[in-house]
């Protein structure tokens, strides 16, 4: 089997590596989906779909559907992860072998929170975690892949007060997240219609607007941030890798902002929720990018004087 191979080349791992973190990023849009559609009980338990079947029954409807398609996706994904797994351990790329087996392990630890989460009728603090832990596997999937494009691990680029504020870049963005998880778990998507239409679903119990709030500002942090980076980074000449890592976060930041603020003043339409779903997915793997481009070959060090050749004098 062409999968058994004794060795691969660094084109098929990276190859690989990048549809594990292009699924590991889909599953968080789909399971948006099911939750902002209301079919997060559309299999009212797990893991199979209804007690007496594995696949979802007639009766379920359209939220049957969703909700076990949903679920198909994970062993696409967890096909994914294991292909992952096969090629790094089958190359000469020792460095990448945490970060593939982590990923992998990140799967069945999801798939087991999933079923928490169905079995304690989509409790939203077990669906944040949910959330919480596909971030972490989109960062570690992304780390995955764009490290499987270098020859190894690299040297530092930066200098230590550079490195110390990507670090709190990272921090800031796993606040954003955090913090948006419990914006949602107040909010009014709870992820199931009840059976009496005049029920309140089970919400974390913080006040919306006043989390929303905390939420937007350490939004802001975040932005402040990343424009002092690019900013010190652009001023001392520091490696474009970086200074493109940096930028590139910056949009996506910026049009994430946008679509959450667009969102909170037009009452939380799915559409746009989807969408900032999926910008979540964005800003993390952009901001695994940037911890990843802190590192690199010496050829990505910009020209010094230090560096430069020296002069053939005659």
């Amino acid at each position: 089997m062409r999968l058994l191979r004794d060795s691969y080349s660094p084109t098929t791992i990276s190859r690989v590596a990048l549809v594990n973190a292009i699924a590991n990023g889909l599953i968080v849009v789909t399971g948006g989906l099911v939750r902002l559609t209301g079919s997060g009980l559309g299999c009212p338990t797990w893991p199979r779909c209804t007690d007496e079947s594995f696949v979802a029954t007639p009766e379920l409807a359209g939220h049957g559907v969703i909700e076990f398609g949903n679920r198909l996706l994970t062993f696409v994904l967890a096909a994914a992860a294991v292909a992952a797994v096969v090629v790094v351990w089958r190359s000469p790329r020792r460095d990448l072998r945490t970060l593939a087996l982590l990923t992998f392990l990140g799967i069945p630890a999801q798939a087991a929170l999933g079923g928490v989460t169905v079995l304690t009728g989509l409790n939203p603090w077990t669906v944040a975690a949910h959330f919480l832990v596909s971030a972490v596997l989109v960062a570690l999937a992304t780390t995955l892949w764009l490290r499987s494009r270098e020859t190894g691990v690299g040297r530092p680029l930066l200098r230590r007060p550079f490195v110390l504020l990507v670090n709190g870049i990272a921090a800031a963005t796993a606040a954003v997240l955090l913090l948006g998880t419990v914006v949602t778990g107040s909010g009014p998507h709870s992820g199931d219609l009840p059976d009496d239409p005049g029920a309140a679903p089970v919400r974390m119990g913080f006040d919306p607007e006043l989390v929303s709030q905390l939420h937007a500002d350490v939004v802001f942090l975040l932005l402040g941030l990343t424009i002092a980076l690019l900013v010190a980074l652009h001023a001392t000449d520091s490696p474009g890798r970086v200074r493109r890592a940096t930028r590139d976060l910056l949009i996506v930041q910026l049009a994430q902002g946008v679509v959450g603020y667009v969102q909170y003043f037009t009452d939380l339409p799915i559409a746009l929720v989807l969408v900032h779903m999926l910008g979540a997915v964005l800003v993390t793997a952009y901001t695994a990018r940037l911890v990843w481009a802190v590192r690199g070959p010496a050829s990505d060090l910009p020209l010094t004087a230090s560096t430069e050749p020296a002069a053939v004098t005659h």
